[in-house]
């Protein structure tokens, strides 16, 4: 994972720039509300040093008048702004939360396999929140503070170049302060989103894994690591607060010294009369409209060091490569033959130990070929090679005589079809589940692929068919019902390669009987990868290979592996037995 940080120069060029018309428009806005709420300080001198004295009623109501524009003015620019920046961040926080998702879904299963998905979720949907202070009111607020800010500098100076040289001092030691806090709490934020992501996701597992949970009485322990979890955050951010505090109350302590100085300066000079009460109390306005902004600064960048930290994570993110690499994959197959062959191929999941050690083998169009063998011999293994959710680490896999290595995989998986031993379901509907893989198929053929799975002998029992819903992971149906929708969606999905992973694994005889016929008019013309504990389903299969520790025992079919009386005889006469 790349730990290159996220620059200012680069955040603006790729979030701020693309919207500089917007932002313009943000800017002229918090100018002009800028301007205008400096009126009241202005107006004020002039109240107390000529209006007041001169006893002058008819500019008293025009100044009143004046500044209630001025302060109108203020107050409809500052909505327009808030109005039109917050919706723009929170439009690219939507934006880039789908860039963030469709880069994730893009990346290799193995990177799934290593990475909590509820942590992901945490990712995708909080490290890209903090941009809304990049694009919304907090960039441009600090825009608009430097701007009166500086404003009110020239306007003190004007006034009393002694008070304001007395004022800058404590100013500037507040700046140097902010600055060493600011990079301090960068790499604390950076480390919450970690903290809350991994949160997030034992969470997301214990809603999850609730009956487990329950049904071992171990609601405690789940509790107790919530419990720490959430600890670790706190700490985490009481060093953020703790930050924030400081730059806060040394702004308080150090702004409140400037203040105390100005009344003793300035309380003397009106006493020598060098200063009229109308200059000291518009310096004391105007020194709020100046000192207000940098004390918002220090806000706005806590949030803005908040939203870089939260860029970074998703910087690493999005520099991860996709599995469907453009460069390396330049092979689309339009239309699949059928014909696969592995030459020499060995897979490892961790570096140095191999699970499937130099496997051959030719799975010709229209075949079946069963992949037997005890638990963890790698059978699922070399499913996953022939769905190309991994990659060889040397020999190669050729679809059609085309390495698969660089095969687009869109256009390949476009032709696959998978049933896995888990059966998974999205919560929603039977019909939405079936109709996953082609959601504009028609209504026969929707039918069409129901009768074949035989879904309908349960589903026209429901009161609601098939817009019955099923829960989370269909947890509302039984095994045996899951994975006949399982059969049916990849039915409907019309593959031209088909993987069958314990396709009727959770079948009990009856189903499977039901099942047993609609795969053998399924698997008619397709090239079939089938892998099952059941030797009884897989007697009729072109090829039955015995994966034993990684390789191929043995090779052939039923009645010739019976005959030979190895490891597939011994496999099937004890399934005979039980």
């Amino acid at each position: 994972m790349s730990k290159e940080k996220v620059t200012i120069s680069k955040a603006f060029k790729e979030y701020v720039w693309p919207r500089k018309g917007i932002i313009f428009i943000g800017l002229i806005l918090i100018v002009i509300s800028r301007l205008a709420s400096l009126v009241l300080p202005l107006k004020s001198k002039e109240l107390i040093d000529d209006i007041i004295p001169n006893k002058d009623m008819d500019g008293l109501i025009s100044l009143i008048i004046f500044v209630s524009v001025a302060i109108l003015i203020s107050a409809i620019t500052s909505f327009a702004l808030i109005r039109l920046l917050s919706v723009e961040a929170q439009y690219l926080i939507s934006k880039l939360r789908a860039k963030v998702q469709k880069h994730v879904l893009s990346l290799p299963i193995s990177y799934f396999d290593n990475n909590n998905s509820g942590a992901l979720v945490s990712r995708i949907m909080t490290d890209v929140a903090g941009v809304r202070n990049l694009i919304g009111t907090g960039l441009v607020q600090l825009f608009g503070g430097t701007i009166t800010a500086i404003i009110s500098l020239f306007l003190l100076i004007n006034i009393s170049p002694k008070m304001t040289l007395f004022v800058l001092a404590p100013v500037g030691v507040f700046a140097v302060i902010a600055l060493k806090a600011f990079s301090y709490i960068r790499p604390i934020f950076k480390k919450r989103g970690k903290i809350n992501a991994e949160i997030s996701g034992r969470l997301t597992e214990s809603l999850g894994g609730v009956r487990i949970i329950k049904g071992f009485n171990a609601e405690e322990q789940e509790n107790l690591t919530f419990e720490l979890g959430v600890e670790r955050l706190y700490l985490n951010v009481k060093k953020t607060l703790t930050a924030t505090a400081l730059i806060t109350s040394s702004s308080a302590f150090l702004l409140g010294l400037a203040s105390v100085g100005i009344m003793g300066i300035g309380g003397s000079m009106i006493i020598d009369g060098t200063l009229t009460i109308g200059d000291f109390l518009a310096f004391t306005l105007l020194l709020g409209f100046m000192i207000a902004p940098i004390v918002q600064m220090s806000n706005i960048g806590s949030q803005l060091t908040e939203a870089f930290a939260g860029l970074d994570r998703t910087e690493e993110l999005l520099n991860l490569k996709p599995e469907d690499n453009p460069l390396v994959r330049t092979v689309k197959i339009k239309s699949i033959h059928g014909d696969i062959k592995f030459d020499d191929v060995s897979f490892s999941y961790l570096e140095g130990k191999e699970v499937v050690h130099n496997i051959n083998f030719e799975a010709r169009k229209g075949t079946v070929t069963a992949l037997v063998g005890s638990s963890g011999s790698g059978k699922s293994t070399i499913a996953g090679l022939v769905a190309s959710f991994i990659t060889p680490e040397s020999g190669t896999i050729t679809i059609d005589g085309q390495n698969l290595s660089k095969v687009s995989l869109s256009s390949y998986r476009s032709q696959l079809g998978v049933v896995l031993q888990d059966d998974f379901l999205f919560d929603g509907s039977i019909r939405e589940n079936i109709l996953f893989p082609r959601p504009n198929a028609t209504e026969e053929q929707l039918q069409s692929s129901i009768k074949a799975a035989y879904v309908n002998e349960f589903t026209d029992k429901f009161e609601d068919g098939l817009d019955t819903l099923i829960g989370e992971r269909g947890v509302k149906l039984s095994g045996g019902q899951r994975q006949r929708i399982a059969i049916a969606r990849a039915i409907l999905a019309d593959p031209k390669i088909l993987i069958l992973d314990e396709a009727t694994s959770n079948l009990d005889n009856e189903s499977e009987a039901l099942i047993q016929k609609s795969l053998s008019e399924l698997m008619k013309g397709r090239t079939t990868i089938v892998i099952a504990h059941r030797l009884s389903t897989i007697r009729k299969a072109n090829q039955i290979l015995v994966i034993e520790e990684g390789k191929i025992a043995e090779r052939g079919q039923h009645d010739d592996l019976i005959a030979a009386k190895g490891r597939y005889y011994d496999l099937f006469t004890y399934q005979s037995r039980i």
